[in-house]
């Protein structure tokens, strides 16, 4: 047996980071207070996700839910992300610095099991800067 494969299974499978960043003109303050909000939650996570305090879970209606692991105002939010109830968990940080007037908003979705679809991944976190960055005009 190797660390590659074994006939058809990956045997210890190297999990996928997946990387998403935009650029967004308001400032640091109003993007945390948007994702404080409804709106900014749902874009994030999906219809009926809330991003609460360190702690508290969240469920979106597509059946994804986790739990804010970790919480700094103004800088990042990380979050446990499963796809399902039988899905692992996987973490995504969410990260917001200043660039010029503006926001640099980056998404990082660490711990994809190698099964996933990555550029699925890619495309879902792609929408959610999109729909933040409609909610910020």
């Amino acid at each position: 047996m190797t660390e590659q494969s074994q006939g058809d299974t990956l045997v210890n499978p190297v999990d996928t980071t997946v990387t998403v960043s935009r650029s967004v003109s308001r400032p640091v303050k109003e993007m945390w207070k948007l994702l404080a909000t409804r709106e900014g939650a749902e874009a994030l996570l999906g219809t009926g996700g809330e991003l609460g305090d360190k702690g508290d879970s969240w469920h979106a209606t597509d059946g994804t839910y986790g739990v804010v692991r970790s919480f700094h105002p103004l800088e990042q939010i990380r979050f446990s992300w499963h796809a399902a109830e039988e899905a692992p968990k996987t973490i995504v940080e969410v990260d917001l610095a200043a660039s010029g007037d503006g926001t640099r908003v980056e998404i990082r979705h660490e711990h994809i099991p190698h099964y996933f679809d990555a550029a699925a991944l890619t495309r879902k976190w792609e929408q959610a800067l999109e729909k933040l960055a409609a909610a910020a005009s």
